[in-house]
């Protein structure tokens, strides 16, 4: 299901969200993205200067896709 994302805080919400549905620990999501325990806690807290490299391996190790759309694009 698409999730519109406005903000830091909706990108942590969804990581924390599909994190908790597949039933990883914030450190075992941590271990396979290869990314720090600290950097997964500021990412679910919305931190707004969290890597976008960063993000978007925690995202690809979850299953997530990002789909940005141009102005005046809907999805359909």
């Amino acid at each position: 299901m698409a999730k519109q994302v406005r903000n830091t805080s909706d990108i942590g919400a969804l990581i924390r969200s599909a994190r908790k549905e597949q039933n990883l620990r914030q450190d075992e999501l941590a271990g396979v993205a290869g990314v720090g325990l600290r950097f997964i806690v500021d990412l679910e807290a919305g931190k707004p200067t969290a890597q976008i490299g960063k993000v978007l391996q925690v995202l690809q190790t979850l299953g997530c896709s990002v789909d940005i759309l141009s102005p005046g694009e809907r999805r359909q």
